[in-house]
């Protein structure tokens, strides 16, 4: 009834290519992705399954977690008016009410938003503006950024909690078709301004037909843990999409830091974690992988495992870590490998249903050994809404993700660099202009500069190079000062760990900032 999701998706001419090349991708016209996602395992497996938990101890079984996922579909159409198409934001960390929250609004026929708890105002808006949502669920606790935005019925969990208590809990899903946009998920915004990628859903289902059901292989007895937030798209599948069809069980934690997640992994014997690289070096750093000792699988994403960490998890725990690589734009993992047919330090191959390539500058296919930017097809793929750069993303019908790789003779692809300015720190995506634009806003900044920094532990950290007004002390209080200002205007996890000062940025003649030769004073410290 709201087509302002599929009149905003890019000219079918500007489309990758899509394939659907396995049986299990194969799709009717129409389709509900919650329906697929909570009605049909709980006539598979029974409503008494335990769905999600929580380290508080919290459980919602397969039954509950419909029942309130149609209670919240029952009060976004009767109490809150949404229309099928219509956009619902959701604003939260990772925890039950979230995921009745999401498949609630599917089977409404809504369209999910999902952003996550840390982003501020500021960041919130570009989303909101392209986006257009008419509701928002959100956590009381994250309530107060959204204030700014009055056409936007806000309503917290613990009124959603107080509606849905007074609902039957039988909602008909609305008769959605495949092709049907069903999530919105924004990209990290490198320039300030998200692409907000479009996905169908047969395209939350189709993760789950390649990944999931190929590399992943989740039973019914796995208790799955991850770190990322249902706004990231790796959490989102492996926290809801791939558990829930497999009969799974997530726990689902709100934050932690690597040595939490060894102690939730021990105490509530997670057989399957998913994290960044990160966590794993940190945990390895700390001596706690005799924590980790009973899981059965593991993942990295977000960024590159190196190889020396993957073969230290493998000499302690004999556990053969499951890298992959994925993007917003389609969805979740397209590369990756598992138990023999891994190969320390490759990514791995195309995930089935996939097909990837090496593209030279003109966009060629290039050799094995030729280092190029990384192409794939798949049954999803990057359709950006209503934004110019989807030229950019797709080229000649590949996803182009902006890796650099290069494929070896027996077809397993090896990780170079990104191509753009992202800095990618412990699995996030950090746009460094955003943070320039955070740090030029403290009084006390002439300008600023930020480049990703080689760290050990993190992969990269944010350094930002800064110019203070004249007079201004360049000292550790300032730098702390600026830090904290950053914090408060942009996610926190975005804020510099290192602040340079300077009394000058590097330009050329035209008065173009220099990064490049930020970078390489950086680097040669680094191999120094």
């Amino acid at each position: 009834m709201d087509t302002f999701a599929r009149d905003h998706l890019p000219p079918a001419a500007l489309w990758p290519t899509i394939e659907f090349t396995t049986p299990e991708l194969t799709y009717p016209e129409r389709l509900n992705a919650a329906v697929e996602l909570i009605d049909v395992p709980v006539a598979a497996f029974g409503p008494d399954r335990p769905a999600l938990r929580t380290p508080a101890g919290e459980v919602w079984t397969y039954g509950e977690l419909r029942t309130r996922a149609n209670q919240v579909a029952e009060v976004l159409t009767e109490d809150l008016g949404l229309l099928p198409g219509q956009r619902v934001l959701l604003r939260s960390p990772n925890n039950p009410w979230t995921a009745a929250a999401w498949l609630g609004v599917l089977k409404a026929g809504g369209v999910v938003v999902t952003t996550m708890a840390a982003l501020r105002t500021r960041e919130l808006t570009p989303i909101v503006d392209r986006t257009r949502p008419s509701i928002a669920l959100v956590d009381p606790r994250f309530a107060e950024d959204l204030q700014d935005f009055p056409d936007l019925k806000v309503v917290d969990h613990d009124d959603l909690a107080a509606r849905t208590s007074t609902k039957p809990g039988e909602f008909v899903a609305v008769d959605t078709a495949a092709d049907d946009v069903a999530l919105l998920a924004p990209t990290s915004g490198s320039t300030g301004a998200p692409k907000i990628t479009a996905h169908f859903h047969r395209d939350v289902l189709s993760i789950d037909n390649t990944f999931g059901r190929h590399v992943l292989k989740l039973t019914g007895n796995d208790l799955v843990a991850c770190t990322a937030p249902f706004a990231f798209t790796f959490g989102l599948g492996m926290l809801l999409v791939f558990p829930l069809r497999a009969g799974a069980c997530a726990l689902l934690t709100e934050a932690a830091t690597p040595a939490q997640v060894a102690d939730l992994v021990q105490q509530h014997g997670v057989t399957v974690l998913a994290t960044a690289p990160t966590a794993y070096k940190a945990i390895l750093r700390d001596g706690l992988e005799g924590k980790l000792a009973g899981l059965r699988s593991a993942v990295s994403a977000g960024e590159h495992i190196p190889r020396e960490t993957w073969q230290r998890i493998h000499d302690a725990l004999g556990l053969k870590v499951i890298d992959g690589i994925g993007a917003t734009e389609l969805l979740h993992i397209f590369l990756s490998a598992a138990g023999d047919d891994i190969r320390p330090g490759s990514t791995g191959k195309p995930v089935p249903g996939y097909r990837a390539t090496v593209l030279g500058v003109d966009g060629e296919e290039l050799g094995p050994g030729e280092p190029g930017r990384l192409g794939v097809i798949g049954p999803v793929g990057c359709r950006y809404l209503d934004d110019p750069r989807q030229e950019d993303y797709v080229v000649g019908g590949w996803n182009v993700t902006g890796d650099v790789f290069h494929r070896d003779e027996d077809g397993y692809f090896h990780y170079h660099a990104r191509s753009d300015h992202m800095i990618v720190s412990s699995g996030y995506n950090i746009g460094g202009p955003e943070v320039e634009e955070a740090i030029d806003t403290h009084p006390d900044v002439l300008e600023s500069a930020v480049i990703a920094k080689p760290d050990e532990e993190r992969g990269s950290v944010v350094c930002a190079f800064v110019v203070l007004r004249e007079g201004v002390p360049a000292d550790d209080a300032k730098a702390r000062e600026i830090q904290d200002h950053v914090k408060q205007t942009i996610a926190p996890y975005k804020y510099p760990r290192e602040v340079r000062f300077r009394t000058s940025l590097p330009r050329n003649a035209s008065g173009k900032l220099q990064r490049f030769a930020l970078r390489k004073i950086v680097e040669e410290e680094v191999r120094a």
